[in-house]
């Protein structure tokens, strides 16, 4: 069954989250995300993101492996990592890599993420030209 309620439709009036000179950035193909903007978003909207505990195991294993191996001891794992909807009920880690293989390693089997839906990350797209690609790329994902 379809999930029309969630279908995506192109809004002129979109605003890429375009950075500015210090923004930490999540590039992944042609969709780039502005980390430092949804940080802002769920500090000053912090009861309309869910913050729950998530298995380290489930998404150590779909998360990206290529990490800095210096990094990692100077991370601070209490800190929540994001996820965000990256199709209709599938989240992926998009902050927080460093994070999340530390305490993998540490064999800590839980560690707090928030996670936006694609209603809440949607917003934080650095071009119009993702954007756009973004309303296929979901509204395809909401046919299979």
């Amino acid at each position: 069954m379809k999930k029309v309620a969630r279908k995506l439709k192109y809004k002129k009036d979109f605003e890429p989250a375009y950075a500015k000179a210090d923004d930490e950035m999540f590039p992944n193909g042609i969709f780039e995300f502005n980390i430092s903007r949804m940080i802002e978003f769920i500090r000053n909207n912090g009861g309309k993101v869910v913050l729950e505990d998530i298995s380290t195991e489930k998404y150590h294993i779909e998360a990206f492996s290529c990490v800095n191996e210096d990094h990692i001891e100077t991370v601070d794992i209490t800190k929540p990592i994001i996820l965000i909807e990256i199709k209709p009920e599938h989240y992926a880690v998009i902050d927080g890599h460093h994070r999340l293989e530390k305490a993998y390693r540490l064999g800590i089997e839980s560690i707090k993420a928030f996670k936006l839906t694609m209603e809440q990350h949607l917003h934080f797209l650095t071009s119009t030209k993702a954007y756009e690609a973004y309303i296929g790329y979901w509204n395809e994902k909401l046919d299979e």
